[in-house]
């Protein structure tokens, strides 16, 4: 009969966490971390710049199941089961204490990543959570009484139950694995990444910001609120970000050259734009129009704008004329850019794509072709908005997972 042993295909978030619940739940279980790289828990360190967004204190299930565009059906039963509130809980519970930003994003009050991956690390050693690195999983096949796992190093080790929490990443060896068992692989293409845009507009506004814009791709449905930066290389920001995730596929496949529209006042149609520059030409008539603006936008920004409709910079409201006040609304309202290619988000890299979702019972996260092997985290086609979604989905299929696993190997 083959050994009562877990094996975990991932050193990441998810696998660190299916591991732990499945030996929280059953102790006499030996469970075993297969990590392929010397790093474990590598997108943990950098991720939130270092300081690790933990979760999002968005705490009811619908809600919180919105902000993924791709999973968030799936994800609903799950995190209702095991949400925010329950990784809250499970970190204060093992000293690690988290708080929430004004944006809603959880962060462990040290701001360091290094405390979440010390707890992790210190529940592996305390639970008997074996961990071995530089040694990844090169294929499994079934045997009489559940998997033979070949390693990375030639060796073959038995297994009742196998977790693959091998990450997202094109080459990755989960998703040759799922493959190999019957499983659909949704293609993986970049999410949450920043656009390039050389525009004579942006040029030299680096670090800038606009704390509530609206961007939208004209032509598509693709559109997005809140926080525009402007980069080196073009846009960033919560805006942006959210905009790629939503779009990542149909992006993908304009190969990252497309027209990006930015109302720089949220919420403010074009009419209201044209209403608010007419009155405020009224009533500030003695002005300079590049250095008075009624939005409140970034100075900088602003004289720009104000160049850009052709507006001189010494000109006073007074002399604006009624053409001039329909480009400046224009470019308030809808400047468009020209996008040519994508960065990703810092260090931190999110894909879309992976093992279709409707192959995977989502109670359970065991795959409905291969019973006893189970997913979590991004080897799934499952993918979040910026925030501290993607970490939160990780945390619960892999808790449901190791659930799952624990009971089903035995005692």
């Amino acid at each position: 009969m083959a050994e009562r042993r877990i094996l975990v295909a991932g050193g990441g978030a998810a696998g660190f966490f299916g591991a732990l619940a499945c030996k929280a739940t059953n102790p006499s279980l030996r469970v075993t971390i297969l990590e392929a790289t010397a790093h474990p828990l590598a997108k943990v360190r950098v991720s939130g710049g270092g300081r690790c967004n933990v979760t999002n204190a968005c705490f009811e299930p619908r809600r919180l199941a919105e902000h993924y565009p791709r999973g968030g059906r799936e994800l609903l039963g799950p995190l209702t089961r095991f949400g925010p509130r329950e990784t809250v809980a499970w970190f204060e519970e093992r000293g690690v204490r988290l708080k929430a930003e004004a944006d809603g994003r959880m962060f462990p009050v040290t701001d360091d990543s290094a405390t979440v991956i010390d707890c992790l690390m210190r529940a592996c050693r305390e639970t008997g959570v074996e961990l071995i690195t530089r040694c990844g999983v090169r294929e499994v096949a079934r045997s009489v009484n559940g998997f033979t796992a070949t390693l990375t190093d030639g060796e073959r080790i038995a297994a009742k139950r196998v977790l693959i929490a091998s990450g997202g990443n094109r080459g990755s060896a989960g998703m040759t694995i799922a493959a190999a068992m019957g499983h659909t692989i949704e293609p993986p293409v970049p999410s949450l990444f920043t656009f390039h845009c050389d525009d004579p507009l942006l040029r030299g506004l680096e670090g800038l910001s606009v704390a509530a814009a609206e961007v939208r791709v004209p032509g598509t449905r693709l559109a997005s609120e809140g926080p525009v930066l402007v980069t080196h290389w073009g846009l960033s920001g919560p805006a942006i970000l959210k905009l790629s995730a939503w779009g990542a596929r149909e992006l993908h496949a304009a190969d990252y050259k497309f027209a990006i529209r930015v109302n720089w006042v949220a919420g403010a149609t074009a009419d209201n734009v044209a209403r608010t520059l007419a009155d405020y030409r009224d009533a500030h008539q003695k002005r300079h129009a590049a250095t008075a603006n009624p939005f409140g936008l970034p100075a900088r920004l602003w004289d720009r704008i104000v160049a850009a409709a052709g507006v001189a910079s010494t000109a006073t409201w007074a002399t604006v004329s009624n053409a001039s006040l329909r480009r400046l609304g224009e470019r308030v309202s809808a400047s468009e850019f020209a996008v040519a290619g994508k960065s990703m988000n810092k260090e931190e890299f999110v894909t879309c794509g992976g093992v279709r979702l409707r192959e995977v019972d989502f109670r359970t996260m065991e795959s409905r072709l291969a019973p006893g092997l189970h997913f979590a985290g991004e080897v799934l086609d499952i993918d979040g908005v910026t925030g501290g979604f993607n970490f939160q989905a990780a945390w619960t299929t892999g808790w449901h997972a190791g659930q799952a696993m624990s009971g089903a190997a035995g005692g």
